[in-house]
């Protein structure tokens, strides 16, 4: 995660469980939701890049759901790529690698990712700052390979207004904390993804008020 938050509550901070691994109570919520529409919407195979893999419940679970996929996890934090290493250990998947050191949100990365068929970044957004997620959005788009997919889910603004007084109450925490992080906005998300050249392909309601937006790069 490229800002170290110390977030309320509410944003389901990983916990220690055994050895290196992490739990995430919030990627045990949504990771079998995410992997239902993934499953229904991505591409059949090929590379598949996880940014920001946090504990490695996520990339895990998808790399079960989507076997057509070589998977691989990525993460900034050296303890959460050992949670990330000690899942893939012990879940000894042919399709899932151990995680590689990348910060999604600095320029350059996508020159050593090229090629990827589909790119995946779990609840990451809010919690970055909108220059931060405008790179993120221009990498991934730049590391897809033709006809690509960029998914990316959280929770989101929906015209500028928060959907819940939960969502109310977590992104003003969150720019209390920092004003440059927060909920974006659907559509300025949208418009970033149309600014890297992709296609926007679906818009799925999700869980807890949450989105799932995926872009498919031209080709």
């Amino acid at each position: 995660m490229p800002r170290r938050l110390t977030l309320p509550d509410s944003a389901a901070i990983a916990n220690a469980t055994e050895g290196a691994k992490l739990a995430a109570p919030s990627a045990a919520r949504n990771a079998d939701a995410i992997c239902a529409v993934l499953a229904d919407i991505a591409p059949g195979q090929g590379r598949a890049l996880e940014l920001a893999s946090g504990t490695g419940q996520h990339v895990v679970a998808l790399a079960r759901a989507l076997p057509g996929f070589a998977w691989q996890p990525s993460e900034i934090d050296p303890a959460r790529r050992a949670s990330i290493d000690a899942y893939v250990a012990e879940a000894r998947l042919p399709n899932l690698a151990p995680a590689i050191d990348l910060d999604a949100t600095t320029p350059g990365w996508a020159a050593a990712q090229a090629g990827q068929d589909l790119i995946v970044v779990v609840n990451l957004l809010h919690l970055v700052s909108e220059p931060e997620a405008r790179v993120l959005i221009a990498e991934a788009a730049q590391a897809l390979a033709p006809g690509g997919m960029f998914a990316i889910y959280g929770p989101f603004l929906r015209d500028g207004e928060a959907t819940s007084e939960g969502d109310a109450r977590f992104h003003a925490s969150l720019t209390t904390q920092d004003p440059e992080i927060g909920y974006k906005d659907d559509w300025d998300v949208i418009d970033w993804l149309q600014a890297a050249w992709l296609d926007m392909a679906h818009v799925v309601e999700m869980p807890a008020n949450n989105l799932l937006l995926a872009a498919r790069k031209p080709g």
